[in-house]
């Protein structure tokens, strides 16, 4: 998830600093920093690598960790390309300054009303038809309408990789190779120890990857087109920062939406991101945005709220099977064709993993070669040096409740419940989110021999 910590036009901020530092304090072995938008454009307050111009925030960003993980924690960067989402606008304004009006509709509502003036633009000018469209019952405009123009009208205009009539999305395959490329050359100048493709959930890789993709220009369709343009970019990414620079890929073993992806899929992906030099795969689920519920007006459809979604981030109310360990068996299946297949990536596994029992169990059993925990971490990011210096028992627990996704969707600071049991919000030492009634940050933890040298 992305914690809303950075500066309008994608800088880092203190606030991003002390976000990771405080990770960094619990020695993970890796860190990856949130997905970073490729692209030199406004994004909000979401991290950017787009321009040289960030590259100053992105080395304090890398040196902070080193400092305060002690040299123990390596730092890698998620760097992510995403399409156009609008908001979900209100039916008065789509009909007034959205909707196209062209013979197509103007036939379509002809037949459903059963009158002929509504052909010929002189007689009904485009004014009439959309003050029609605006007043009429939901049968007609369901009638009329296309099912992108309804899907428009109810959950807000989103692109699609395989909107082809669109310039600028027919040109993503000449486009994306070098951006990635740029972003990947910064991470390594920045002082990144490694970079991660961001080939799931809702963003562009994903939907070129997914059978959802419709694309008729060699980009789309079967396996082999579906995977050309994300193997275009890896191939670009390698030849760019070299082959001792760790290049990793975060794909979808499951897309968990009708006519998407399936485990076979995520296998044969994964085969051919291991004949292209991939140096690890991180294997997610679901987080799309086609199942998505319909927002309210005003806001934008969130990918993390239909079934995809709840596979994507499961809770503790999900279902009787609970969100532990729900992504395992995909990382398993990728990994047992890997192996047969001679190849030796790394496969990382991910998705409600909270104890290091569990995840001693999914290494010990060979269904993953490394464990990865985002909300565990994030309820105590002093976990993993609680487990190495014997005070397994002070590990605060996440309780899946998805409390921070719920503060992601609405790009509010992402913190976390826990954090907030024990705090006074008047002393001046503790940082508050800009609600001013949640910490901004874990609550410092030192072992309890700290004073004899446990670090």
């Amino acid at each position: 998830m992305v914690p809303w910590r950075a500066t309008e036009d994608g800088h880092v901020t203190p606030e991003v600093l002390e976000w990771y530092a405080r990770f960094a304090e619990g020695q993970p072995g890796v860190l990856v920093v949130e997905a970073t938008g490729i692209r030199d454009v406004p994004s909000g307050p979401l991290l950017r690598i787009g321009s040289d111009r960030f590259l100053p925030g992105l080395r304090r960003l890398v040196e902070t960790v080193r400092e305060r993980s002690q040299g123990r924690t390596r730092l890698f960067v998620q760097v992510i390309d995403f399409l156009a989402v609008r908001r979900r606008p209100e039916p008065a304004t789509y009909f007034a300054r959205y909707l196209a009006i062209g013979e197509d509709l103007r036939r379509r509502l002809a037949a459903a009303l059963g009158e002929t003036r509504w052909l010929d633009p002189g007689a009904a000018p485009d004014a009439d038809v959309r003050e029609r469209l605006a007043g009429a019952e939901r049968a007609l405009v369901e009638a009329v309408l296309t099912s992108r123009e309804l899907e428009t009208l109810d959950y807000g205009y989103r692109e699609r990789v395989d909107d082809l009539d669109l310039p600028h999305i027919r040109d993503l395959p000449r486009v994306l190779p070098e951006l990635f490329t740029a972003a990947a050359r910064r991470a390594r100048e920045a002082g990144f120890d490694g970079v991660e493709l961001h080939y799931a959930h809702a963003y562009t890789m994903a939907s070129f990857l997914s059978r959802t993709n419709r694309r008729t220009d060699g980009y789309g369709g079967a396996r082999p087109e579906r995977a050309r343009l994300p193997l275009e970019v890896l191939q670009t990414v390698r030849s760019s920062v070299g082959s001792d620079y760790v290049v990793g890929v975060r794909y979808l073993g499951h897309d968990v939406v009708a006519g998407g992806n399936d485990v076979d899929d995520a296998v044969w992906f994964g085969l051919r991101f291991a004949e292209n030099q991939v140096d690890y795969l991180s294997v997610s689920k679901g987080g799309r945005f086609e199942d998505a519920k319909q927002p309210k007006i005003g806001e934008a459809v969130y990918p993390y709220t239909g079934e995809s979604g709840h596979e994507c981030m499961p809770t503790v109310v999900s279902d009787p099977r609970g969100p532990f360990g729900r992504n395992v068996p995909l990382a398993a299946a990728i990994r047992a064709a890997l192996r047969a297949a001679g190849h030796q990536v790394p496969v990382v596994t991910s998705g409600g993993v909270s104890t290091f029992d569990q995840a001693e169990g999914i290494l010990a059993r060979g269904e993953a070669d490394v464990v990865a925990a985002a909300r565990q971490s994030l309820a105590d990011p002093d976990w993993f040096r609680k487990i190495r210096l014997g005070h397994g028992h002070l590990v605060r627990r996440c309780e899946f409740t998805n409390y921070c996704e719920g503060l992601d969707q609405r790009h509010k600071q992402v913190t976390c419940k826990l954090w907030d049991r024990s705090f006074d919000p008047n002393d001046p030492e503790v940082a508050l989110a800009k609600d001013g009634r949640r910490r901004l940050a874990a609550p410092p933890w030192q072992p309890p021999g700290a004073a004899h040298g446990e670090s």
